[in-house]
């Protein structure tokens, strides 16, 4: 899926990335706020959805190459966290809807959730 696709299912807004939404393609999603989870069980290519908003979450994104980040419940980062998104060339949304809502709805169109993707290779 890519996240043009993710950001429609989502009505997110766009904070950064918008001329990579369509060319993107998330494998699978995890849905966390501890990126010492994260780390432990997401592989490459995974877009993360999270209620984080500090400079963690990028330095986080970098680490295992996430493909983008969601953060939900309406969260924004600071302009600070933005501009490093930017520099990064990672795309970031913001959705209004809550996380279980969000994993919920990206499941149902098809992508899969990291213990999925972990199971199928």
């Amino acid at each position: 899926m890519n996240l043009a696709q993710v950001k429609e299912l989502l009505q997110a807004e766009v904070l950064s990335g918008e001329e990579k939404l369509a060319t993107t393609h998330a494998l699978s999603v995890c849905g966390a706020d501890l990126m010492s989870d994260v780390l432990a069980f997401t592989k490459e290519k995974t877009l993360l959805l999270t209620g984080l908003t500090n400079p963690q979450v990028i330095r986080t994104a970098e680490m295992i190459d996430l493909v983008g980040l969601v953060f939900v419940r309406g969260k924004r980062p600071s302009e600070d966290v933005i501009a490093m998104a930017r520099e990064r060339g990672l795309p970031m949304l913001s959705t209004k809807l809550p996380l279980y809502e969000t994993c919920g709805l990206l499941y149902t169109a098809g992508l899969p959730g990291c213990s999925a993707r972990a199971a199928n290779g």
